[in-house]
């Protein structure tokens, strides 16, 4: 299986993308969420999961393990298919996404297009007790990808002329309130505040 690709982004849509990498064209299936994450990004490292089936072979991509993860729950789900999946995880944030799920709150998930009572139903029924762990194993596996984040956009604050001492405690500041935006959305905060 294909864990990530990295490469160019030679196309960006709402619902798929196109990543070169050594030259070869990957299409991958992407939900809004991702879609945010890699906008005005000219290269990106997407993760990936595939589908095989006889009539086609699909990737979809995702900008965290976060989102993949609750993809694949809710693709555990009778009823839920990848489009669907897609369709949810495009309508609801994948932090928040686990808030409902936990809470069970089906009148949100029926908010969702596409997305019927019975299935929210099911889903919260099957993913209740599943979405926690995610929830506990996102908190530590985002301390690596912050610091990740956090070096990328000191790297660029300095590059801009800014000091390495007030970039780096600026952007401690943005990521303490706001610990999963994105690196451009980082930086443009932190522009603002320095």
């Amino acid at each position: 299986m294909i864990e990530y690709i990295k490469g160019e982004i030679v196309e960006l849509s709402p619902a798929r993308m196109i990543l070169e990498c050594n030259g070869i064209g990957y299409e991958l299936h992407i939900s809004l969420t991702t879609y945010s994450a890699f906008q005005n990004r000219t290269e990106a490292k997407a993760l990936v999961y595939e589908i095989i089936r006889e009539d086609a072979h699909m990737l979809y991509g995702f900008a965290t393990h976060k989102e993949r993860e609750l993809f694949l729950l809710l693709t555990s789900v009778s009823g839920v298919g990848p489009n669907t999946a897609r369709t949810i995880l495009s309508s609801v944030p994948p932090a928040e996404l686990v808030q409902i799920i936990a809470a069970g709150d089906e009148k949100s998930l029926t908010l969702v297009k596409g997305i019927g009572s019975k299935t929210a139903q099911r889903i919260i029924v099957d993913l209740r007790n599943k979405v926690k762990p995610i929830e506990e194993k996102a908190g530590k596996m985002s301390v690596s990808q912050r610091s990740e984040v956090s070096d990328e956009a000191v790297a660029a604050l300095v590059m801009l002329g800014f000091q390495k001492a007030a970039s780096q405690k600026a952007i401690d500041t943005i990521l303490k309130k706001s610990p999963d935006i994105p690196v451009e959305q980082i930086i443009r905060t932190a522009l603002k505040m320095l």
